[in-house]
């Protein structure tokens, strides 16, 4: 598939620590075939200098395709991806954290199985290949593979990590999908609704993970596990 942009999708909620440092790591990225970065940020009206940040850096790296978008009001993380997609000018788009967990070097591993014509959606897992993972939560592992499993068996798939942020579509593909999940239901939501796309092809590949604990801004809690066990039932039924 011949790939011109790829639209990199920011969702940020009080990430003035971390929002200039995935910038600059975005930056130095070089893409496969000199594919151009369309950057989108979503500031999900952060209470702390997020907005501020931003602005700063858009004005010092003018050179930078940036687009900025902010919410009146604090909607979540599903939300702030739902405004980037329907922004998205790419014939690709990718989620990508504010914080510093996942690293954009690996857009290429994610970029290749599309432009090589074999995929229209790749999911990046922490669980597969030989990339480093930070040693953090045992009952968040046990509870990603109980959401990934418990997907898989009502998706027919047979995905490692479903509950991943590093997922890349085709963006015709996402924009013809009906979003609803304004929180971090998104990420059960967006997997059944693919799965149900006739002749749709999904392909994972290994990532590294950095990830963070809750002192370090962490934001995911149990009460978003049991709201991904609702989404999970609820979208293998319904649309």
């Amino acid at each position: 598939m011949e790939i011109s942009k790829l639209s990199i999708i920011i969702p940020a909620y009080n990430e003035s620590e971390t929002i200039h440092l995935i910038l600059n790591k975005i930056k130095k990225v070089e893409l496969i075939n000199g594919i151009a970065k369309e950057i989108i940020v979503i500031n999900d009206f952060s209470t702390d200098d997020t907005k501020k940040h931003i602005l700063s850096y858009i004005e010092v790296n003018s050179e930078l395709d940036i687009r900025y978008f902010e919410h009146t009001k604090n909607k979540g993380k599903g939300a702030a991806i739902h405004t980037g997609i329907s922004h998205a000018s790419g014939e690709c788009l990718i989620i990508q954290d504010a914080d510093l967990e996942y690293d954009p070097e690996e857009y290429n591993r994610l970029l290749k199985p599309i432009y090589d014509g074999f995929a229209d959606v790749v999911y990046g897992s922490r669980f597969m290949g030989s990339q480093p993972h930070r040693v953090l939560f045992f009952w968040h592992t046990i509870g990603n593979k109980f959401l990934t499993s418990l997907s898989n068996m009502l998706s027919n798939l047979n995905l490692t990590d479903m509950e991943t942020c590093y997922k890349l579509f085709k963006t015709n593909i996402i924009q013809d999908i009906k979003l609803k999940e304004s929180r971090f239901g998104f990420e059960p939501e967006v997997t059944m609704k693919i799965s149900k796309i006739p002749k749709i092809r999904i392909y994972e590949v290994g990532i590294s993970y950095y990830g963070r604990t809750y002192e370090e801004g962490k934001k995911i809690g149990w009460r978003d596990g049991f709201r991904a066990i609702y989404c999970i039932l609820k979208y293998s039924i319904s649309n």
